[in-house]
């Protein structure tokens, strides 16, 4: 842990610092002598984790808590001169706050989209739109985001999250440039799979086939995602890839495509049955597509039905049944 010392008496807000990644990093700075405050949406939580990083902070450390929806533009506006009043300014901003959600594509509702959306990418942009100004008035400071290995790659499940993390990674790309001549540091973190509370919601409802990718990547710790985070900002990275495995893997996304995504490809296709070669269908997309065939097929006989009576339709030209699709279904893991 190189950045010891560093972060001395400085004001620090984290989103997302109740638990995972950001209480690590919470921790970590209160140990080296910062102020600290902390937003999350789960006021039992926050308290929590405030008892907890009292316990590592000295007399006179400031160990601050803010209970806040992040995807609320107008509270996060109205929250943004209360965390400078509390904390008595701000050096740095580290956006970690974010949620995941993992399944088959045709499972994913718009909801989900939305969501993940608001809090990960809007939510990200509110809080950081919300303090650019003092940044650049005080032209000094850092601003840190959790992104995630699929910020910069996909991966089979993860379409509503992965959309998300590429959109904070863009934005994030285009403010580094915006706040060169004021002297902020930006900074992204791309940490692999981490053992998190939210990881381990997303392994409840993961695909056998993101199982066979994910599985080859050894999980890293929070604390240790924390310490390379911290470290990177310290040294002025922009880019921090924690792990010697995640910094090749993600090494060859960029340099190696094609030969990335054989390998991910077979990965995927290792789970499907020879019998079974296709992605598991839900009740509801099979329905809707037995609506569409209907449909197609009252389009079609709708013309004369005197020229088509006589018309015996090929045995082999049945309308698929839903027994039929379930058939060549893969069971889920």
């Amino acid at each position: 842990f190189f950045s010891m010392g560093y972060f001395k008496g400085k004001k620090i807000l984290i989103t997302g610092g109740s638990s995972g990644i950001g209480k690590a990093c919470a921790e970590y700075t209160l140990k080296d002598g910062a102020h600290v405050m902390i937003i999350g949406r789960r006021k039992e939580l926050l308290d929590t984790a405030q008892m907890e990083l009292r316990k590592v902070a000295a007399e006179g450390q400031k160990v601050e808590i803010l209970q806040l929806d992040i995807s609320d533009e107008a509270a996060v506006n109205a929250a943004a001169p209360k965390v400078l009043e509390t904390l008595g300014g701000l050096d740095i901003l580290i956006n970690n706050a974010g949620i995941a959600n993992c399944g088959y594509l045709q499972n994913e509702t718009a909801d989900n989209y939305r969501e993940m959306m608001n809090i990960n990418y809007f939510g990200t942009v509110w809080v950081t739109k919300a303090f650019t100004e003092h940044f650049m008035v005080q032209k000094h400071g850092h601003i840190g985001f959790t992104s995630s290995v699929l910020g910069l790659m996909g991966l089979f499940g993860y379409s509503a999250y992965a959309a998300s993390k590429f959109a904070m990674t863009g934005y994030a790309d285009c403010l580094r440039m915006d706040l060169l001549k004021y002297n902020i540091g930006v900074h992204v973190c791309f940490p692999p799979d981490t053992d998190t509370p939210q990881h381990a919601e997303e392994l409840k409802g993961m695909p056998a086939e993101t199982k066979a990718v994910a599985g080859q990547i050894k999980m890293m710790a929070a604390e240790d995602v924390a310490k390379a985070f911290l470290d990177g900002m310290a040294a002025g990275t922009y880019h921090i890839v924690p792990s010697f495995g995640n910094k090749l893997t993600m090494w060859a996304v960029r340099h190696l495509p094609g030969i990335s995504r054989f390998f991910i490809d077979r990965d995927i296709k290792s789970v499907w049955t020879v019998e079974s070669d296709v992605p598991p269908v839900t009740a509801e997309s099979v329905q809707q597509k037995k609506l569409q065939q209907d449909a197609l097929q009252t389009e079609q006989t709708s013309g004369s039905e005197a020229a088509l009576s006589s018309i015996a339709p090929p045995k082999d030209c049945a309308p698929a049944t839903e027994e039929a699709h379930e058939a060549k279904s893969v069971p889920e893991a």
